[in-house]
């Protein structure tokens, strides 16, 4: 008889799949930002985009700053989300890494500003 977890995807397995999904699903926020991030543009740092961090996945991330930057859409207004969002802000503290935090429509309107913040992290 087999074991039928063997057969299961695992939790990374998982993860990766996820993440591949809401790399092709990308926001015009996310699309705008990472073509500002991505191949060491911002102070040579490298980012990646929708990577598995622990139990979450992070829409950017920089291992060498220990840096985590997420984009927020209106949904992230409400209560429920902004107690999800807190609770995962601190899981991704308590893993060691700093949290930033942007509107996807700070991200559209002013990229450079946004930029320049991320950069006060690296």
């Amino acid at each position: 008889m087999k074991n039928s977890r063997a057969s299961e995807p695992s939790q990374a397995a998982l993860a990766r799949d996820r993440a591949r999904q809401l790399r092709i699903a990308s926001t015009e926020a996310e699309r705008k930002l990472w073509a500002r991030l991505r191949n060491g543009q911002l102070r040579g740092a490298k980012f990646r985009r929708q990577h598995p961090v622990g139990s979450c996945i992070a829409d950017f991330f920089c291992l060498e700053a220990r840096l985590v930057v997420e984009l927020d859409g209106g949904g992230h207004d409400e209560d429920e989300q902004r107690r999800a969002d807190a609770r995962r802000t601190a899981y991704l503290g308590r893993c060691g890494y700093r949290v930033v935090r942007f509107w996807n429509n700070e991200v559209i309107g002013n990229v450079e500003g946004v930029l320049a913040k991320i950069e006060e992290y690296l």
